[in-house]
């Protein structure tokens, strides 16, 4: 069975040091190496994370990347370029729309 084309959503809300940070890092690069189109979004703790440079290489490799705009502004995260910054509507879409939807806590 192929993955490509397919489509997978990550929410992730733990800070970068935590060991759920990496895992979905780590799925998210499994997926993207399986040609599926990857979507991450980025809430709560986690936006500290979306300059992390691992980050910021699975984002140049393909992947989607979303922060939730008010943990951003709430945690005094700069709202920059190197994701898109939004609101909690995007992750209800992005559970509509991708074939499995996974959260990292």
């Amino acid at each position: 069975m192929t993955l490509r084309g397919k489509k997978l959503g990550l929410l992730i809300s733990t800070q970068p040091n935590q060991p759920n940070f990496e895992r979905g890092l780590k799925l998210a690069e499994a997926a993207l190496a399986a040609g599926v189109i990857v979507y991450l979004y980025c809430i709560d703790e986690a936006v500290a994370g979306v300059c992390d440079p691992r980050l910021q290489a699975l984002k140049a490799r393909g992947l989607h990347l979303y922060a939730c705009a008010f943990g951003a502004q709430r945690r005094e995260q700069p709202l920059n370029d190197l994701a898109t910054f939004a609101g909690l509507s995007v992750v209800n879409e992005l559970v509509a729309a991708t074939d499995r939807f996974v959260s990292f806590n």
